[in-house]
């Protein structure tokens, strides 16, 4: 089994991962969109808006009829009428006319500005008081000012966010080609693994990998596939892969992947042809003993069997393989959305040669943010529980001194 063991750096195990294609794609409709990525380059087919707008309830007026206009000297305008909101509006303003407008109105022909309605007071039915002048084009939202006919909207690659929805609506884009949901099948492997209800015996541990992962499968927009836990045993392991291959785009394997006696895992993948072992272990703790493997021409990442090492695996390793399975850019999959500076609270040690994630809780002190390391054991699961976030230690580190200000990734 020590033959397989090929070890890889993290910036090379992410190469790999993410070399994999994505999955297909589908036509869908743009409110069922949020969290999908496009297949396509958007163009806006329009401009806009697609009139002059007032962007301020007033009045809408010739703005060289205001020049100079001031509460002490104000102009005065006929009020010809209101512009009622969806209704176009074809009489022009003539000079020393205003109309009646709301946010969101159409201005009419010859109007090129909006008077707030702060600034007027009708004197009369038919007169109004301008106490200040507008410039051209003040307070309107002008033909094409949100966006040009034949400009680039969003490029292939993007994941929707519920504002982009809007935006894509608003210049009349109902359908769209997005990429395919990834399916992404989950096993557990071990038979010392028992469900919440039981009490288990020595020896055993409570399934934690395989509901913990179901959720943050679920968290990067693909389709689980559980296929829940499977004995020790190769040929069940064996024919559970042969399954999940044919129902998944991605096998998730949680245990099996350390080199021991029962880590199963490497025989069962190689037993199918065509099958290969891209690589056997990452220079990063928690998590070294990692598989990335390619069998019936499905990938298949093993992650290890302690919790810790399993989840930080999958936010560092898997996450971004599915989230580019699903066509996001890779280098996007790969961004770190938040993190932020904290001052170091203890010395962290670090072996050079790999890249350490180490847990901290985060503790605002005199307007200063520090970061208290916790234990590192791998199968502590509420060390991740308790964490505010993971100081990453380079590979070309040994260590981190106390007192030093660090970057965060926060959960």
């Amino acid at each position: 089994m020590k033959d397989f063991f090929r070890v890889v750096t993290p910036a090379e195990a992410r190469q790999l991962l993410l070399a994999q294609p994505p999955v297909g794609t589908e036509q869908i409709k743009v409110v069922e969109a949020r969290n999908r990525v496009l297949a396509q380059d958007l163009y806006s087919q329009v401009d806009l808006p697609h009139f002059h707008r007032a962007a301020m309830d007033g009045y809408a007026v010739r703005t060289k009829d205001t020049f100079g206009a001031s509460a002490s000297q104000p102009a005065y305008l006929n009020v010809v009428g209101t512009i009622e909101m969806g209704k176009e509006v074809t009489r022009p303003l003539a000079k020393g006319e205003a109309m009646r407008i709301s946010t969101g109105g159409m201005l009419p022909p010859e109007s090129d500005g909006v008077v707030m309605v702060e600034y007027a007071e009708e004197i009369s039915g038919q007169r109004v008081e301008i106490h200040r002048g507008v410039s051209p084009w003040q307070n309107v939202i002008r033909i094409g000012d949100d966006i040009r006919k034949g400009a680039p909207v969003f490029q292939r690659g993007r994941r929707l966010r519920a504002h982009d929805l809007g935006a894509l609506t608003g210049i009349g884009v109902s359908n769209l080609q997005v990429y395919r949901k990834p399916r992404v099948s989950l096993i557990s492997t071990g038979d010392e693994i028992v469900e919440a209800e039981r009490n288990p015996l020595p020896g055993q541990v409570r399934n934690i990998n395989q509901h913990s992962l179901a959720a943050l499968i679920e968290e990067c927009c693909a389709d689980l596939m559980d296929f829940g836990v499977i004995r020790d045993d190769r040929d069940m392991l064996a024919s559970a892969l042969e399954k999940a291959m044919a129902s998944g785009d991605l096998v998730l394997l949680s245990g099996g992947s350390s080199v021991g006696t029962k880590d199963i895992a490497l025989e069962a993948i190689l037993s199918f042809p065509e099958s290969k072992i891209v690589f056997h272990g990452i220079s990063v703790s928690p998590g070294k003993p990692t598989i990335y493997a390619q069998a019936a021409r499905k990938p298949i990442l093993g992650l290890p069997g302690y919790p810790v090492s399993a989840l930080v695996i999958f936010d560092l390793f898997a996450a971004p393989l599915i989230r580019a399975l699903g066509g996001e850019d890779p280098a996007t999959a790969c961004q770190v959305q938040r993190t932020t500076r904290a001052v170091l609270k203890t010395n962290i040690a670090s072996q050079a040669g790999r890249e350490d994630y180490v847990r901290v809780i985060l503790e605002k002190i005199e307007d200063r943010l520090y970061a208290t390391p916790l234990p590192s054991k791998s199968g502590a699961i509420f060390t991740l529980v308790k964490a505010d976030g993971m100081v990453r230690i380079d590979l070309n580190q040994e260590g981190i001194e106390q007192g030093e200000e660090v970057e965060v990734i926060l959960f």
